[in-house]
């Protein structure tokens, strides 16, 4: 378990997001005042840091870029690039593998060095978002490939307060 790197502590009263994997929530925090409580879905195979586990990865984190501004919810990226299209049932069928990325993304950066970022263990590199997700997909239970996976209106909540450089804290109860 890593210890987070005295540069990582919450902000005094800048906004910063805490994600708990074991309880599948994600908290918006001002300061020592929690601002709203989210159910998330997060990795299937659990918790790590390392490249193509599909694990989510622990400790501090920063959002490097806010994604899809503008854009209608619903809608779909596919390498951080909207498509065009806008998820439904009919599109779900057409494509049953795909790992739909809906609505927004908060891209994630890794704060600390050979945990989460660099080498085989960087988050970024690792392409870990807070995303969309279609509405029959579970919520508050382990399900992502890796990413933290939110409903369309919690996802565009938190966009509307995590800009890039807000601090993300994520860790197993």
């Amino acid at each position: 378990m890593s210890t987070p790197l005295l540069h990582c502590l919450p902000p005094d009263q800048a906004i910063w997001l805490e994600v708990d994997t074991t309880h599948q929530h994600l908290c918006v925090w001002r300061g020592k005042e929690s601002v709203a409580v989210y159910p998330v879905s997060t990795g299937a195979a659990g918790t790590g840091q390392q490249e193509g586990s599909g694990q989510t990865p622990l400790g501090w984190h920063y959002v490097r870029a806010a994604i899809g501004e503008g854009e209608p919810t619903g809608c779909v990226f596919r390498g951080r690039r909207p498509t065009g299209e806008r998820f439904s049932a009919q599109l779900a069928a057409a494509y049953p593998q795909r790992d739909w990325i809906l609505t927004r993304i908060l891209w994630l950066c890794g704060l600390e060095p050979g945990h989460n970022r660099g080498g085989d263990v960087d988050s970024q590199r690792r392409y870990i978002y807070l995303h969309g997700t279609p509405p029959d997909q579970p919520i508050g239970k382990p399900g992502s490939h890796g990413c933290i996976r939110l409903r369309d209106d919690d996802l565009l909540a938190v966009f509307a307060v995590a800009m890039p450089g807000t601090p993300v804290w994520i860790h197993a109860g």
